[in-house]
């Protein structure tokens, strides 16, 4: 069966965030047109659909690394702040939508609280992993389709590319025949 590994993260992303999008209790509040999402940033983002894209991202990083907080999750999307003449410093992103983002995904059911001696944090719950398996499944089974159609254009192009060579081997030799002729 197809997980989560096998398949492009970006891809994936994209399909579970145009999925979370139809979901009711994953909904963009009021100020996240306007916030930035951490202070390494100049600008909010430009995608009107970020927090979307944000809430599919965070639920892979869920499923993949286990039992994990808002602090981890701000350092995995915190970035590199431009301070013009002095050198560039790390900064964590902002925690008040992440936090906002995995309230939402538990309300749905995706996610759950974990508590344990050691690790604590939010864990994917079997209907948050069935989902993204589901999501993972459903672009595998698309990928042969492009591919297949992709591969009799990459034949082609090399078929096209060797008669290409043969016809300058046999005009260069044409013209060395031309040129010993005249001599």
């Amino acid at each position: 069966m197809v997980n989560v590994y096998d398949i492009d993260p970006q891809k994936l992303i994209k399909a579970t965030a145009e999925k979370l999008k139809k979901l009711e209790n994953i909904k963009e509040p009021e100020w996240a047109k306007f916030v930035k999402t951490g202070h390494s940033k100049e600008r909010p983002p430009i995608e009107k659909d970020w927090w979307y894209i944000r809430a599919a991202a965070i639920l892979r990083k869920v499923y993949i690394r286990g039992p994990i907080g808002v602090s981890k999750l701000r350092v995995l999307f915190g970035s590199k702040k431009n301070r013009g003449f002095k050198p560039e410093k790390f900064f964590k992103a902002a925690g008040n939508h992440i936090r906002k983002i995995l309230q939402q995904l538990e309300k749905e059911g995706l996610v759950t609280k974990k508590e344990d001696d050691v690790h604590k944090g939010r864990v994917i719950t079997p209907k948050g992993k069935s989902f993204l398996d589901k999501i993972a499944t459903e672009l595998q089974k698309e990928a042969p389709k492009k591919e297949a159609k992709a591969e009799p254009k990459k034949a082609s192009k090399k078929k096209e590319a060797a008669k290409k060579t043969e016809t300058k081997k046999s005009s260069s030799k044409k013209a060395k025949k031309t040129k010993s002729e005249k001599e």
